[in-house]
């Protein structure tokens, strides 16, 4: 009996090992991105650039962020693209191409103020949802205001009026929001 009683103990102590090893481990979440530079580049058609830009080196807290906003003409046509950095790194992470590979999971959102403009998505995900990497932007009559971009990941992007850029609806979470200062004159 005594034998039995010493080759138990280590029988049970190692099933209960492997009980305790086979659980079901918790989901791996996507870790929300750091994202400390944003340039936002319109062009017009005469091909002239303004770049509206936050940096923001350190991330969240720390030094304070540089954002430059810029001038706009009036009635115009811009096409528009969006790129993110992580420039905590060296080299920096281009967070434009992560968000293009995840695109059903990530949505920009452009928002205004009192400023004359509008947007409208030139991308698309493989369910024919917009991104918002790339937007044309129409201005009106001179106004001065805010253009904020917000990216979201995991919106819901089949929610009433997201793919209009309405982001009332679409949940998910906030990776930055950014407001540029913008005069159309």
């Amino acid at each position: 009996m005594n034998r039995l009683k010493y080759f138990m103990i280590p029988l049970v102590s190692c099933m209960l090992l492997l009980t305790v090893g086979c659980e079901d481990d918790p989901p791996i979440e996507n870790p929300e991105e750091l994202i400390t530079t944003v340039n936002f580049t319109l062009t017009n058609s005469s091909g002239g650039d303004i770049i509206l830009s936050f940096s923001d080196p350190d991330g969240d807290g720390g030094m304070n962020p540089v954002i430059a906003g810029g001038s706009l003409s009036p009635n115009t046509s811009y096409s528009a693209s969006i790129e993110l950095l992580n420039e905590s790194v060296t080299p920096a992470e281009d967070i434009t191409a992560e968000v293009l590979l995840e695109a059903e999971e990530h949505q920009v959102f452009y928002l205004t103020d009192s400023l004359n403009v509008s947007f409208s998505y030139t991308d698309s995900d493989i369910d024919l949802n917009p991104i918002g990497i790339s937007t044309m932007v129409m201005t009106g009559d001179s106004s001065s205001g805010n253009i904020t971009v917000i990216l979201r990941h995991e919106p819901d992007k089949f929610a009433t009026g997201v793919s209009d850029g309405d982001i009332s609806n679409a949940g998910g979470e906030t990776d930055i929001e950014v407001s540029f200062p913008v005069t159309i004159q």
